[in-house]
């Protein structure tokens, strides 16, 4: 969809030093001109109920310049924090918040939550039926007050199409790069990943896909997962890899979950499918050569997990970001 619009909703004027952080990502991957990476990059835009206003209070006060209005505008609505003071029964939502979130969604606007902003896509019946998730301190809590929510509480990220929820903390910078990847493309998230200093590679929602973040500074199979990603074009088997980690095959396969959150064959499938994403951008190679040296064997091999994951053709990909230069790690 490219760059686009971004409303970064704040509730409160008086915002807590401990909400800053999910807020403070938000702008630091939206409402900063990475136009070295991308241009035009998005359009952010400080959102309140009270446009203007401003408000005494411990932590931070936030003037912001629109009204919620702007939700009518934008191609993207962000709820980065719901205050604590709405979490714990003192004050309910502003009823024109949810009216608001309500009408950004049946206009079809991308709405996104990070940590417990989730409640207030919650509030506003956005997320009946559908799956979600928040941080692990307040999944329970979401799923007691909204029982339609299906909520996970075992994922970072939860990519449902046109909303999108996250846990907490650094799960929001997770969604976020994800945002970027989807909207922009592999490449332009993966160098705004390194600028953050963050692994560019996070295995996470792709329209109906979730999985757990991949965790690889664990000491045990770090190296052995490290090895995997410079090498995935090689038949790798969970025997080798299980070998070269010096682990008996089960006992690989527990470490690598219990880090990884997933199996040993669908972590390499996610990093095969990456590497795929990567080379179509930058590389004019043909589709049996990404297939080989991805890992992923023949063309047709490629596509069937294309199509199963990402939901689109490696030559429909392809045409979405256009190659725009060698990545010379890839160059071999």
């Amino acid at each position: 969809m490219g760059a686009g619009s971004v409303a970064l909703v704040v509730i409160d004027d008086a915002i807590a030093m401990w909400d800053m952080y999910e807020l403070g990502i938000a702008t630091a991957v939206f409402g900063v001109a990475h136009t070295d990476l991308a241009d035009p990059w998005y359009d952010l835009r400080l959102v309140g109920p009270r446009p203007g206003a401003s408000a005494p209070g411990p932590g931070f006060t936030l003037n912001a310049p629109y009204g919620l209005d702007e939700l009518e505008k934008v191609d993207t609505v962000i709820v980065p924090v719901v205050p604590e003071s709405y979490m714990n029964g003192g004050r309910e939502l502003p009823g024109e918040l949810l009216t608001a979130l309500r009408r950004a969604a049946a206009r079809g606007a991308r709405l996104v939550s990070l940590c417990n902003g989730v409640f207030a896509l919650a509030a506003a019946g956005l997320l009946d039926g559908r799956p979600a998730t928040a941080h692990w301190e307040h999944t329970r809590e979401l799923a007691e007050r909204y029982p339609r929510v299906q909520v996970d509480e075992s994922v970072l990220y939860v990519d449902d199409g046109d909303v999108l929820t996250s846990a907490g903390l650094s799960g929001g910078l997770d969604l976020c790069l994800h945002i970027v990847r989807r909207d922009l493309g592999a490449r332009v998230a993966n160098q705004l990943a390194r600028r953050l200093v963050v692994p560019a590679h996070r295995p996470g929602g792709q329209a109906q896909y979730v999985e757990r973040a991949v965790d690889v500074t664990d000491d045990g199979i770090a190296p052995v997962l490290h090895w995997a990603l410079e090498n995935l074009d090689r038949p790798l088997t969970v025997e080798g890899l299980a070998a070269r980690a010096g682990m008996s095959v089960r006992s690989f396969h527990r470490n690598l979950r219990a880090a990884t959150g997933t199996s040993p064959m669908k972590w390499l499938l996610h990093q095969r499918l990456a590497r795929a994403q990567l080379l179509l951008e930058t590389t004019e190679l043909p589709i049996d050569q990404i297939s080989e040296r991805s890992g992923l064997g023949s063309a047709n091999n490629l596509r069937h997990h294309f199509s199963a994951h990402l939901g689109v053709a490696p030559t429909e990909y392809r045409r979405a970001f256009p190659c725009s230069g060698p990545v010379p790690s890839l160059q071999r």
